[in-house]
């Protein structure tokens, strides 16, 4: 039953994926236009629901320090874990160790993680901080580094450092998400219609980056019998390590139990983010990869979806 209800709560996202395929393949809609539909996303409607749900949230509800520093610790273990692997593989470029790092620890929030909470617990609100969290840190090394490996980038590698974190701090991600804690904290009062528009375009996010998502696969292909090795073991990764390292990091590193344990395990267990293609195809690396890890690790997370429930309940 809980496949099921999942099955339904994910929908929407069968259909704005599905249409982008569907119209691509047909050539109603250019396959090489859903690059304008990820700039869409990425610099303008996921910035917009960004700011609104963090200057409309109790921070001080939402942050369980102990529940995020075990978090924030599984993900640091799991950066020299993928690393690693990465360098033993012969991946070594800089940037495309962070998009793989990106695929194998970030979590497909939005898209995925917030149906899911709502249908078991009824509310989205833990996954809150871990988003924070990975937009205001692991997306700003992610950023950096693709900010420095740029061709446009000159000057000796201090000042390419520097442009490279000043570039990304002033993205518009990362830019929403520190107005809207900032906002939040100093209890500036915004206009109701302000807050209605940030969400009205905030709630086109998730559909126009799946419709984007759709068009370049529908454009380009997926074939699961061309799966790779390295695609194999980053969603093997992906959805099944970082859960356990996770677990046992939260758990008898941290001494996190009960629901946070729970959450911080189900939230791990979630697929590479949409971000990964997006940001795949903002800065032109791997972005057949990068769409494909998308799409397969959503299927294989959503396959083993019972299993984590039957471990969060035995674990409740």
């Amino acid at each position: 039953m809980g496949a099921l209800e999942a099955l339904e709560k994910l929908a929407p996202v069968v259909l704005a994926f599905g249409c982008g395929v569907v119209l691509a393949r047909r050539k109603v809609v250019p396959a090489e236009s859903s690059k304008v539909f990820a700039d869409y996303a990425f610099l303008f409607a996921v910035p917009c629901y960004l700011f609104g749900n963090v200057y409309t949230s109790d921070l001080a509800q939402l942050f369980n320090w102990r529940a995020l520093t075990g978090h924030a610790a599984a993900a640091a273990l799991a950066v020299v874990l993928v690393t690693a692997l990465c360098w033993t593989t012969g991946v070594r470029e800089p940037r495309q160790v962070a998009l793989r790092i990106m695929a194998a620890i970030q979590v497909n929030t939005a898209y995925f993680a917030v149906p899911v909470f709502i249908m078991l617990f009824g509310d989205a609100a833990p996954i809150f901080p871990v988003l924070l969290f990975q937009v205001c840190v692991l997306s700003l090394v992610i950023i950096s580094t693709m900010e420095l490996g740029r061709s446009d980038r000159t000057g000796g590698p201090a000042r390419k450092l520097g442009s490279a974190v000043a570039a990304s701090l002033l993205t518009p991600v990362v830019i929403a998400c520190n107005a809207g804690i900032a906002l939040n904290l100093l209890s500036l009062h915004l206009p109701q219609v302000a807050l209605d528009s940030f969400a009205f375009v905030g709630d086109s996010a998730s559909p126009v980056a799946l419709f984007a998502l759709g068009l370049h696969l529908g454009g380009s292909g997926l074939e699961v019998r061309g799966t790779t090795r390295e695609e194999i073991w980053l969603i093997a990764f992906k959805c099944v390590a970082f859960p356990l390292v996770a677990y046992a990091v939260c758990r008898y590193g941290f001494g996190v139990d009960g629901e946070w344990l729970n959450y911080l395990v189900l939230i791990a267990a979630m697929p590479a983010p949409q971000n990964l293609f997006i940001f795949a195809q903002r800065y032109d690396v791997s972005v057949d990869m990068s769409a494909a890890l998308v799409i397969k690790s959503s299927a294989v997370a959503l396959v083993l979806l019972p299993l984590w429930m039957q471990w969060v309940a035995h674990s409740g």
